[in-house]
């Protein structure tokens, strides 16, 4: 069995990637990084440090033309600044609306997309990192579990049931995403998560602050610098 894990980068699919790796050896599971025109670039560089030292085969993808002219936060050429509120604070300006960081239906494109290249390179499983934390208040409804099923089901049948979809923490905080990832041995000082681009993680945007606090509940220090 082979399996596609689309790696970002960040701490969630660097532990779907030790998973997957745990699950059917190095030699059985092909990486996939998309580039999609973020800020954050170091993501795509962090992607390669974590496939090497899994040592996988990593391939990228550039989509970024498809999102010109988003007013997405993330993307390089917004108008708007990266919030630095928690996604609490920022769903109740946003009226419950997704945040100005969802890049629009960015995970139905990922998977779609992945989907072919999967089929074409022999796997059976995909992939991808979306957790609980991130679907909730609909802050990213592309990450609930209500997407995944329609997703995994659409995959499955447009592929003539020779390809499953795996979220193996669609249900899970990401507390218990930290902690998996540390029951692998994941090297989290080669990820990166900031929405930033800096030197360090800027430490007070939504996904830093997320990150912190799910290191903090497992008792132990994030071995990424921060800024704050």
């Amino acid at each position: 069995m082979k399996a596609l894990v689309l790696l970002s980068g960040g701490l969630d699919s660097s532990v779907c990637l030790g998973l997957a790796v745990e699950r059917y050896g190095a030699d059985q599971v092909l990486a996939l990084s998309v580039y999609y025109g973020q800020k954050h670039k170091k993501e795509m560089e962090a992607a390669e440090k974590v496939a090497a030292h899994y040592g996988v085969e990593r391939r990228t993808l550039d989509l970024g033309a498809i999102f010109a002219g988003s007013s997405c936060t993330l993307l390089e050429g917004a108008s708007e600044e990266i919030p630095h509120e928690t996604y609490e604070e920022q769903l109740k300006e946003t009226g419950g609306a997704p945040v100005s960081t969802y890049v629009p239906f960015r995970n139905g494109l990922f998977l779609s997309s992945a989907a072919s290249v999967a089929l074409s390179c022999g796997c059976d499983v995909l992939y991808y990192g979306a957790h609980a934390d991130d679907a909730a208040g609909s802050a990213y409804p592309d990450t609930s579990t209500a997407f995944n099923e329609a997703i995994a089901a659409a995959i499955r049948i447009g592929s003539g049931e020779a390809l499953q979809v795996c979220a193996p923490f669609i249900d899970k905080s990401k507390a218990e995403v930290v902690a998996e990832g540390l029951r692998l041995g994941v090297p989290f000082e080669l990820t990166w998560s900031c929405y930033e681009g800096g030197d360090k993680a800027c430490g007070v945007c939504g996904t830093c602050r997320d990150r912190k606090q799910a290191f903090a509940l497992n008792g132990i220090e994030d071995p990424v610098p921060y800024e704050v």
